[in-house]
């Protein structure tokens, strides 16, 4: 990224020679996010991340497909970006419908019935609290049987598992840079060439009229740097992680018997855990985890001293008091089982500590 901010100064859309060579840049990221997830170049649509990505493939879609009806479906545990997207289709006079997930925290594909009138589906790649993997594929091909468009969040995925755009038959797939060590405010929306959209910003033809607005070079760049990189070593790194993952897991579950893995019967993403301490809740454990020099996520939303569970841990029938006790913890390139070990320590003082505030 940095010759982007030193020296590619000039508008991608311009077309003296400086500008071409913005261009240049922009288009060999194109063809590395387009490698990435086994996609043609020319349906890479660069966003500004995850959420705008989610609310073009959703809206877009949707307002293209008016005419054939006003009603979506959305997975129960989709991420705040696609809930929010649905809201803004149920203010406009649209029906949002709500596929339950099991215990597992996955949509049963036999249990898709999508209502008269449904012209999309949105359905997540991986989770970004548990980790688990939706069958996607599979919701996919019942959704094309019934003339159904399908968008999938694969932010949390891309760049952890191998993601084929072919194979898993959607109409539209978003990836973000952050999400595999890029920058932050870069993305990407895949769309399935022929599939309608409607553009959310309307300007001077970028990104072949679907995203209106100057690009984001060295975003765009250090996009196209990540996904190449992911793409090189994603087999030797998943494994890798695998493996840091199992063994920061029985660290846990050497802690404390009672400890909860949140999807741990599903498939999941190799670096991802939730985990439910009964008895030391989420916001006292982070705390008492940032102390010792750890950084997790708490798995449930405190406001105003009183914390609730995550919705996504809710629909997959947590109870309550185990719910408001998740902390997801997350592993990358650079862990090593050493830190692994060092988590396990913290976290054998900090349950303690943490139990003891309740």
């Amino acid at each position: 990224m940095q010759p982007c901010l030193a020296d590619l100064y000039a508008n991608p859309s311009s077309v003296h020679r400086e500008g071409q060579r913005a261009r240049a840049a922009v288009e060999r990221a194109r063809e590395q996010v387009a490698a990435l997830v086994h996609a043609h170049p020319n349906e890479v649509v660069f966003t500004s991340g995850g959420t705008e990505g989610d609310h073009l493939a959703i809206l877009g879609a949707a307002w293209a497909r008016r005419a054939d009806g006003t009603r979506i479906a959305i997975s129960a545990v989709e991420h705040h970006a696609v809930h929010g997207a649905g809201e803004v289709l149920t203010d406009q006079g649209w029906a949002v419908d709500h596929l339950p997930v099991g215990p597992d925290g996955r949509v049963e594909p036999d249990a898709f019935a999508p209502a008269a009138g449904t012209v999309l589906v949105s359905m997540m790649l991986a989770n970004n609290e548990t980790g688990v993997l939706q069958p996607v594929e599979q919701i996919a091909r019942r959704a094309r049987e019934a003339g159904i468009l399908v968008h999938c969040d694969a932010v949390q995925g891309a760049g952890k598992v191998a993601v084929d755009f072919r194979s898993l038959g959607v109409d539209y797939l978003v990836v973000s840079a952050h999400k595999m060590g890029g920058p932050k405010g870069a993305g990407a929306l895949i769309v399935r060439r022929g599939a309608p959209l409607s553009p959310l910003f309307r300007g001077s033809g970028h990104e072949r009229g679907l995203r209106g607005g100057t690009e984001n070079l060295p975003g765009i760049v250090g996009l196209g740097a990540a996904a190449e990189w992911g793409a090189r070593d994603l087999a030797t790194e998943a494994e890798r992680l695998a493996a840091l993952r199992q063994r920061l897991e029985a660290g846990i579950r050497a802690i404390a018997a009672d400890a909860v893995i949140h999807g741990d019967r599903a498939p999941r993403l190799p670096n991802t855990v939730n985990v439910s301490f009964p008895g030391a809740r989420s916001d006292h454990l982070l705390m008492a985890l940032d102390a010792r020099g750890i950084a997790v996520s708490a798995g449930a939303a405190c406001a105003s001293g009183a914390v609730e569970p995550s919705p996504v841990l809710s629909a997959m029938g947590v109870p309550r008091e185990v719910a408001v006790c998740a902390v997801r913890l997350s592993m990358g390139r650079t862990t090593t089982a050493a830190e692994v070990d060092a988590v396990i320590g913290a976290l054998r003082e900090s349950v303690a500590a943490a139990g003891a505030l309740a």
